[in-house]
């Protein structure tokens, strides 16, 4: 069955020479067969092998009855047939993959088998065991792979295109089908949770912003009596994002900036400061140092009242009173809109679900053992000058992990049943129009070859 581009294309070995197809096969097959023909092209018992082989290499084991393996060799040969179609159609449409195109993958292959040898010439040993003059001749081997398969790709594409390939009808009965053929190596579904939030965070006590207050006034008054303003920030700038520069925040346009920043940013002239400003990271002094139409390069000096043990301790008891009362039925809207720390750009509802696995860790130990509808209450790390938010989650929804329902591939099986059956058509159309013939007498004689040898260090 055709799937994305054509799943039936030879997949290039990865791992070792020693995986080789092609020595596999000349070894397993002292006399070759053919085993059919597709116009002028014949296809041996050695492809037919060199392809179980490949197969075997995807995790993929042949039937051990007869009868299985039979119908999974002829299932083999008529893979190899409708790719042998494809390129016969490809030459007609004058479709070619140029040596470049192909290049990187090439060295990339290349580079992932030769780095399993520890010195050149146990590489090339190894590559003449597996009939390769030199490692040229391996290259080259890689190449014709990769262009085979970019070519039956590309001349997929083009009949798509020149709509000569149209979408198959799919009915529920075939998704269903596919659905349980597929079931066990679909993907599974990653655990996901879906909140809203109200983060807290500590407020400094008034005392303290005032300390902070009067810091900054003073470092203004040192700088307008002559202080060197980028000094000043690498000695006492609390942003550790700017400090080391000098306290440059290079180009911004408005919007980056907090509201009450960004406005004194754009409404100074180069070289002139600003007054003390305040906004919920501290206190600022603010310098632009050039002004293009639509931004501006500005410098600056943050000074972050204490937080101190108190403070978070108030930060605790407020994120659980805004608990309580969200259980007590309250607008979460309203406790957001008076609790939240959206000065700080903290957002307050992510109700698309979001994997478990790719949550911070201090999320995922505060969703632990949560359903929906809980409402939970967890710290997370914050920075240097507000060392702890809290969170205040309200679970919106759970998914657990598992196995992909029906359901919810379904339109994805669709269109890809719909597309694959396009190809389909397509293929039985060319093979009434070529001389295709299957030889069951060298079919019958060709037995899978054993699995082939381990991967070299």
């Amino acid at each position: 069955m055709l799937a994305g581009a054509m799943p039936v294309m030879a997949q290039v070995p990865t791992t070792s020479p020693l995986q080789n197809a092609t020595s596999q096969a000349a070894q397993a097959i002292p006399l070759d067969r053919v085993v059919a023909i597709v116009g002028d092209v014949i296809i041996t018992q050695s492809g037919l092998q060199e392809r179980v082989i490949e197969k075997r290499q995807g995790g993929i084991t042949p039937p051990s009855d007869s009868a299985g393996l039979a119908k999974f060799l002829r299932g083999i040969v008529n893979e190899l047939i409708d790719e042998e179609l494809l390129l016969q159609k490809a030459k007609e449409l004058k479709v070619e993959v140029p040596e470049s195109d192909v290049k990187a993958t090439v060295d990339k292959q290349y580079a992932a088998v030769r780095k399993n040898f520890n010195s050149e010439t146990e590489f090339r040993n190894e590559l003449a065991k597996a009939g390769y003059g030199s490692p040229d001749e391996y290259k080259r081997f890689i190449s014709d792979q990769i262009k085979r398969n970019e070519t039956i790709t590309r001349t997929i594409r083009k009949l798509k295109e020149d709509g000569k390939i149209s979408q198959a009808n799919v009915t529920d009965a075939d998704i269903a089908d596919a659905y349980q053929r597929a079931k066990g190596t679909l993907p599974k579904r990653e655990a996901a949770v879906a909140w809203r939030q109200i983060i807290v965070a500590p407020k400094p006590s008034a005392a303290n912003k005032e300390i902070a207050r009067q810091k900054a006034e003073s470092l203004l008054a040192q700088i307008k009596s002559g202080a060197d303003f980028e000094l000043l920030a690498k000695r006492e700038s609390m942003d550790p994002g700017s400090k080391e520069n000098g306290g440059d925040l290079g180009w911004n346009r408005r919007g980056r900036m907090l509201p009450e920043f960004d406005r004194w940013m754009f409404a100074l002239p180069p070289g002139q400061l600003s007054p003390v400003v305040e906004t919920a990271y501290g206190y600022h002094i603010i310098r632009v140092d050039r002004v293009n139409p639509a931004e501006v390069k500005a410098r600056h000096i943050l000074i972050s009242p204490k937080i101190d043990s108190a403070d978070v301790a108030r930060a605790k008891l407020e994120a659980d009173s805004i608990a309580a009362a969200l259980k007590l039925g309250q607008s979460f809207d309203s406790l957001a809109k008076k609790h939240n720390d959206f000065r700080a750009g903290e957002e307050t509802t992510l109700l698309t679900p979001i994997p478990r696995a790719n949550l911070p860790e201090a999320y995922q130990q505060g969703f632990s053992g949560k359903v929906a509808k809980d409402i939970t209450v967890f710290p997370i790390p914050g920075n240097a000058n507000v060392p702890t938010k809290y969170v205040v989650a309200q679970i919106a929804a759970v998914e657990e992990g598992g196995d992909m329902t029906l359901q919810e591939v379904k339109e994805k099986f669709r269109q890809r049943l719909a597309e694959e059956g396009g190809v389909r058509r397509l293929l039985d159309s060319l093979r009434k129009g070529t001389y295709v013939t299957i030889r069951e007498d060298a079919l019958a004689v060709t037995n899978a070859p054993p699995s082939p040898p381990a991967t070299a260090p």
